[in-house]
């Protein structure tokens, strides 16, 4: 049977590296800036190629930095 965390590994430390990481100030200083860059793109509007580069653009950084915890090994 297939588990996502490695052999000898407490589920419980695995979820309180990943919070320690999540809560960490570059981490959220990332999410937040991509999340208010989301945002922005929202509140000025789509309505051109760049405005819809924009969006792909910071769904990216948000979409990385998600991955970035998600895929942390636990130190």
């Amino acid at each position: 049977m297939l588990s996502d965390s490695q052999p000898g590994l407490d589920p419980t430390t695995v979820r309180s590296g990943r919070l320690a990481r999540a809560l960490r100030v570059e981490w959220l200083g990332q999410t937040a800036a991509s999340l208010f860059w989301i945002v922005s793109v929202f509140t000025y509007g789509i309505s051109s190629t760049g405005d819809w580069l924009q969006l792909f653009a910071a769904t990216a950084w948000l979409l990385a930095n998600i991955a970035t915890i998600v895929s942390a090994d636990p130190e």
